[in-house]
């Protein structure tokens, strides 16, 4: 058997469409091309990203969207390495695609989301963001149709792009750096206010991770059932740690009342009884 033979022997034929060793190469060779490019495009972009000329977000996007459409361009060209009109399969597919729309609209609305995403680039590969108002996490990569997103917990969540579409999302990133933040804390009726005011104060600036520009504040918000309710008002560039930083705060809080006898109060309520007569 000659090499042309060889080449032109058949493996595989379905309906008019059939695939050949000569193919068989050609779909390699496309592929090992396809890849090839998109490895040369992704140091190419990892180049920039260390010379800090664009954003770490729209490189990832301008990578994912390269890389979608060297994609499409290999299966156009393997298709019609293999000649299959593309027009004639989209229109003998038509009904198909038309059910496949109604069944997997969920499906189609994230593809579209995730599109809108990649060109707007409203959300960023690292960007910090709050979904549903309880959901914080740090974007660690967009897809065409879902994202991945690590949370404070060190949790990576899969979520369908079009939640980043229709639903209230807050991207901290979008912010100042600095972002003001509260703790709230209640003091017993009786306590000196100007100290517990000074106490807080003291506390916050002591914090290593809250800015000293703007200055922290403290206000006087209620006054309560059981308590004396006060807010404590700072500045921190963490904002992905910022519950961490919280925590710290009420820790030294609480020690710093009891060095001076600052009474943080139970519940409490008074209870009348009328006999009968």
């Amino acid at each position: 058997m000659s090499f042309k033979n060889f080449l032109d022997n058949r493996l595989f034929k379905a309906g008019e469409v059939s695939i050949t060793v000569f193919h068989l190469f050609e779909i390699i060779l496309i592929l090992v091309i396809t890849y090839i490019l998109i490895r040369l495009i992704k140091k190419i972009i990892h180049r920039q990203e260390v010379k800090k000329r664009m954003e770490i977000g729209q490189l990832y996007a301008i990578y994912q969207i390269i890389k979608y459409f060297l994609w499409i361009i290999a299966i156009v060209i393997i298709l019609d390495t293999l000649e299959v009109k593309v027009t004639i399969l989209l229109a003998s597919s038509a009904a198909l695609l038309v059910g496949l729309g109604l069944g997997l609209q969920q499906i189609f609305q994230d593809f579209v989301s995730g599109v809108a995403l990649l060109f707007e680039g409203t959300i960023k590969v690292s960007d910090i963001v709050e979904i549903e108002g309880s959901i914080v996490g740090r974007v660690r990569e967009i897809g065409i149709r879902t994202s991945k997103i690590e949370t404070r917990d060190n949790i990576i969540m899969i979520v369908p792009n079009s939640k980043f579409i229709s639903d209230n999302v807050i991207n901290w990133s979008h912010l100042e750096k600095k972002t003001r933040f509260s703790v709230k804390v209640g003091v017993s009726y009786g306590s000196d206010v100007i100290l517990v005011t000074e106490v807080l104060l003291k506390c916050a600036r002591d914090h290593k991770e809250i800015t000293t520009d703007p200055s922290p504040f403290v206000r006087f918000t209620d006054f309560g059932e059981s308590s004396l309710d006060f807010e404590l008002f700072f500045w921190s560039t963490e904002t992905f740690r910022v519950e961490n930083i919280k925590s710290e705060l009420r820790y030294e809080i609480f020690n710093a009342f009891a060095r001076n006898k600052i009474q943080i109060p139970f519940p409490q309520r008074d209870v009348h009884i009328r006999s009968g007569s």
